[in-house]
This record gives structure tokens, sequence and C-alpha cells, in this order.
């Protein structure tokens, strides 16, 4: 989840990059219109769903549990939902995820956890991309990373660039690490 802008579909295409070929990876896609976005995951060669809300800000678990009959589960090791772009009503919608990911760009300015805290509070993950225009963009990284401390300080953070792959090796590594962990506890329990 982010704000429009943020660089979602650019961090899942830079992710499903650094997944493919040890991962089975399908993505949901949310957004007000068009399709570009699940276009996007496609060329990489990921099954994509699109979910069009008209004019509704946000995902819901009846749209998600919809388009889940287009994946089956079993054959998956990772499901991205990539939510309407929004940093206030996604944030009120369970969608049964077992992750929330929160992406943030530092362009959007060091304030934004701590004005629209509960986004970021219910996440286990922030990224902070677009480290790189940190500087042109007038923002104290540490400052808003501060800022998401101070609403969440259990996430576990990530400073990144989708653009320059800057950080983006750590976001990589325990993402893998993580899915390795859950594949294993899958076979272990089977």
């Amino acid at each position: 989840m982010s704000s429009p802008g943020a660089g979602k579909t650019t961090l899942l295409e830079t992710t499903i990059k650094g997944l493919k070929g040890r991962f089975r990876l399908a993505v949901i896609e949310g957004d007000l219109q068009t399709d570009l976005d699940a276009q996007r995951i496609r060329a990489l060669g990921i099954r994509s769903h699109q979910i069009t809300t008209g004019t509704v800000c946000h995902l819901d678990a009846r749209m998600i549990a919809r388009a889940l009959t287009d994946f089956p589960l079993e054959n998956l090791d990772l499901l991205v939902i990539e939510n309407v772009g929004n940093l206030i009503c996604p944030a009120s919608f369970d969608l049964g995820e077992g992750l929330r990911v929160v992406l943030c760009s530092v362009a959007e300015g060091a304030e934004k956890p701590i004005k629209y805290p509960v986004m970021f509070h219910k996440a286990d993950i922030i990224l902070v991309n677009k480290i790189d225009l940190a500087e042109a963009s007038g923002v104290d990284l540490s400052g808003l990373i501060s800022n998401v401390r101070q609403v969440n300080p259990a996430a576990t953070i990530f400073p990144l660039s989708c653009r320059t792959k800057d950080g983006f090796s750590a976001w990589l590594d325990w993402l893998q690490s993580s899915l390795s962990a859950r594949s294993t506890a899958a076979l272990v329990r089977s």
C-alpha cells in the first residue's frame, strides 16, 4: 500500500526480477481505472489479475475473494496484492494478507507517517523508497524514519531506491529468507 506515485508497481517489478525463477509469484492489482500496472507485471511473465474499482478508493476482502478464483494458491509461494494508491482508505480494510507492507516515498515528505498514522501503524514492513531523492526533495531521511518509528516502533524498515537499487538487496534478502522459512514450515506441517 502507498500513495499514488510512491513507486508500488516499480517496487513490484524490481522485486519480481530479484525473485523470479526462485519462487512462484502472482499479483492482484487494484486501480480505479485501467489495467496499466497489471500489464507491466504480465510483461515480466508473471500472472496478474486486475481489479478495477471505479470510484472505490480501496480493495476489500470480497474483491480479493473473487480474484482468488483465478489463482491456484497451492502453486504459489507469494501472492502480492497491490492496493489502490491511497494513504487513508486501504489501511482500514483487512484483505486476509499475511504481511502488510507500506511503501512511502521520501519525495512525499517526512511528515507522512504522522499525518496518516493508521496506514503506518498497521504495517509489518515499511519500505522508504526514493532515498536517492531525499536531498533534492529537501527531506531528512533520518527524520522520516524517526516519524515512522514514532507511529510504529515494531515495524521493520528498509530504506531503498527502486531506481538506483540502493538498499534493495536488504529488502530482497529479507523477503527471500521469509519465503524460504514459510516454505520450510509448510513442508514440516504437511
